[in-house]
């Protein structure tokens, strides 16, 4: 059983620290290398100076609801994992995570959320960018999906994991 306690624990800061870079990082969308555009900004690589010169992306109503998407994911999984710390501590023998693996599921489903409407709305979200044919998504897209079946999977887990002394 303390084996399952400590692999839920890592497999929750592992998937919190994903998803933490998925909404922060700067490639949700790559074109050549030279140009990336994420949740927050588009970056243009200045070949001068060897640094990223960035501007605020344009706010749609799509990017604007996967920005918050994203938020909510990582504000439901932080307060999983706080409130799974305290249940430690203060819930009964035998007791069940049910709270802080229902945050831990809605994390999972609004990163899913937003990752399908980036996909989905991608066009309208990047619309005044480059020629969208010559770019694809980037790493913190894919690190978005891959979040969504960890948050699941560890939410369910928390569900069915009982507190033993």
């Amino acid at each position: 059983m303390a084996y399952l306690l400590i692999f839920v624990t890592l497999l929750h800061l592992i998937t919190l620290a994903i998803l933490f870079i998925a909404t922060m990082e700067k490639s949700w969308w790559v074109w050549d290398g030279m140009e990336i555009s994420d949740l927050w900004h588009n970056c243009r690589l200045d070949n001068d100076t060897a640094s990223w010169l960035c501007a605020t992306s344009k706010e749609t109503d799509w990017l604007q609801s996967v920005q918050v998407l994203m938020v909510l994911s990582v504000v439901f999984s932080s307060v999983s994992f706080l409130v799974f710390l305290g249940q430690l501590f203060t819930l009964s023998k035998g007791g069940l995570f049910y709270f802080t693996g229902l945050c831990q599921v809605f994390a999972g489903l609004t990163a899913f959320a937003a990752a399908l409407i980036y996909t989905l709305h991608n066009n309208e979200i990047l619309q005044d960018s480059k020629d969208l044919t010559k770019g694809h998504f980037g790493y913190c897209f894919i690190l978005a999906w891959v979040c969504v079946p960890l948050l699941l999977i560890s939410g369910f887990m928390y569900i069915h994991l009982r507190k033993k002394e």
